[in-house]
């Protein structure tokens, strides 16, 4: 499971939620950057490529952050229910 891997490696979903808004000023950098450099059309192509990222990292923000909420509970849970969640 990709989410397990990235929590395991130390990604949390505040990380992803960086990413995300990061992504959208990103966009506004690389549109505005490629408008003065490049034709109109490309400008909005590489807005928009960099813009959809956002929805991704934000998608993946939300499933760190509902498997911290599970890992924390398995934490807290007795023995007996740990192992049934195993």
């Amino acid at each position: 499971m990709i989410v397990k891997k990235l929590h395991e490696v130390g990604v949390t979903s505040e990380h992803a939620y960086l990413a995300a808004t990061a992504s959208i000023g990103l966009s506004l950098v690389s549109w505005l950057t490629s408008s003065r450099n490049e034709s109109l059309e490309r400008a909005d192509r590489w807005g928009i490529f960099v813009g959809e990222w956002a929805p991704t990292f934000f998608t993946l923000g939300l499933a760190l952050a509902n498997y911290e909420e599970q890992d924390t509970a398995r934490a807290g849970a007795p023995a007996a229910a740990h192992e049934a969640w195993s």
